[in-house]
């Protein structure tokens, strides 16, 4: 593309002044007024002409492979011919995920060096540079010649961690286990451990009666939790889930509980897979385990994106039930509004639980709780306060079904779905449901 540039505009402007003057004072040799019209064009086309043959240009852009949300980062944008063209720019297509610091483009140095722009990450999911537009000036600088070169370049948005890992950190050594080993608790567990003397205030059944009557003293057997159970994330993305709580979209929460108890499970010996869907799968992760795979499973629920197409409960946990070869703890972050929209998922859990222990991570509706116990001022505020508190009876209903059906089911606020979901996962271990 080649288009003139500001000083030609001026230039044109400047030309017609003396052009007009002339016809006025020398009706009959108008014609010297264009002369200069002329002249521009001449210099336009050899500026023009000079500029060209720089199609095939080629450019590299180098950003982080992963940056958190709220984190700032550096594109570099680098070309071999910076210092060959003259006044050359470049400018940098991105998606929305990204927010410039300070502009999107600028011009390249000419020692050949590279253009440093600054992005900042606002939301979470695989961020990309699409394309770079690349223009420079003809020797007169007269004209611009522009081209557009496509690129790929992405950037994952991970969520923010960091307070995930001291959460996760502490709720660990409330538990117990440190170094990531599981808890030993006398009585609890089903893996033997070690036999050691009984104590007063043992239970009896933790007795080991042929050792204690082969060494002359009582002996008590002690267990520990098992280890390497198989922990199945399964976060809805569909419309429902990617409305906002306090200003952050539903999806997004589920994702850092998700990433916290995927922290605390790794550490803990256990396999983690990752999986995700709206009308359809979208992303499923291998099963992987110890606490260096973390950052697979950050990587992976940065692919998780926003939906605005209803859920398909059917699909996912069938294709799902399928992947897993062993029971399993399924652990499925979702929302649901009433029975009849529900009525699918409630049938396919019902085959899911026969086999797998499942787990239902709800965030409770603040606004809905809000408008149902909001005093009335007027008659409209009784009947949205009615409706509310409907809704959430048949919240309850659906809940209520999903227990009888043998799922565990979890409703908490959402600053509380990461700590809440920890907890009980602790407590599933140490109950030997897993």
């Amino acid at each position: 593309m080649i288009y003139p540039s500001g000083r030609a505009v001026w230039a044109a402007a400047a030309g017609a002044i003396p052009g007009f003057l002339i016809a006025l004072a020398l009706p009959h040799v108008w014609y010297l007024g264009l002369l200069w019209i002329c002249v521009l064009l001449a210099f336009l086309a050899v500026d023009a002409a000079a500029g060209r043959g720089r199609a095939s240009l080629n450019a590299t852009l180098t950003a982080p492979p992963q940056v958190g949300i709220g984190g700032r980062f550096t594109l570099h944008i680098a070309t071999g011919v910076g210092a060959k063209l003259r006044r050359l720019q470049a400018r940098v297509g991105h998606d929305q995920r990204l927010q410039p610091v300070a502009g999107t483009g600028g011009a390249l140095p000419v020692n050949g060096g590279t253009l440093d722009l600054e992005f900042e990450a606002i939301r979470r999911g695989i961020a990309s540079f699409d394309r770079l537009w690349l223009r420079w000036q003809g020797p007169f600088g007269l004209m611009w010649n522009q081209v557009i070169l496509p690129v790929d370049r992405k950037v994952a948005v991970l969520p923010n961690v960091n307070s995930a890992r001291d959460e996760a950190i502490t709720l660990l050594q409330r538990s117990a286990l440190a170094d990531g080993h599981a808890q030993k608790r006398a009585g609890q567990g089903r893996e033997f451990e070690s036999l050691k003397d009984y104590q007063p205030g043992m239970g009896r059944r933790m007795i080991d009666w042929k050792r204690s009557a082969r060494h002359g003293k009582l002996l008590a057997r002690e267990f520990r939790i098992e280890e390497n159970n198989n922990i199945v994330l399964a976060i809805d993305s569909g419309r429902l889930m990617c409305e906002p709580v306090d200003g952050v979209p539903k999806v997004d929460r589920a994702v850092t509980a998700a990433l916290l108890s995927a922290f605390i499970a790794l550490k803990g010996g256990d396999l983690v897979s990752l999986f995700s869907f709206d009308a359809r799968p979208r992303v499923s992760s291998g099963a992987v385990r110890g606490s260096p795979s973390f950052t697979m499973i950050q990587k992976r629920a940065a692919e998780i994106d926003y939906s605005t197409e209803e859920t398909n409960f059917t699909l996912a946990l069938t294709t799902l039930s399928a992947k897993l070869d062993r029971r399993s703890l399924v652990i499925v972050f979702t929302d649901f509004v009433d029975p009849i929209s529900a009525e699918l998922m409630l049938r396919t859990v019902g085959r899911l639980t026969e086999r797998h222990l499942v787990l239902f991570m709800l965030m409770k509706d603040v606004e809905l709780e809000t408008l149902a116990d909001m005093a009335p001022a007027a008659p409209e505020d009784i009947a949205r306060s009615v409706t509310a508190g409907d809704l959430l009876r048949q919240r309850q209903v659906v809940i209520g079904r999903l227990r009888l059906l043998g799922a565990h089911v979890i409703e908490a606020d959402h600053q509380r779905l990461g700590p809440a979901l920890v907890e009980r996962y602790i407590q599933l271990k140490e109950e030997n449901l897993l």
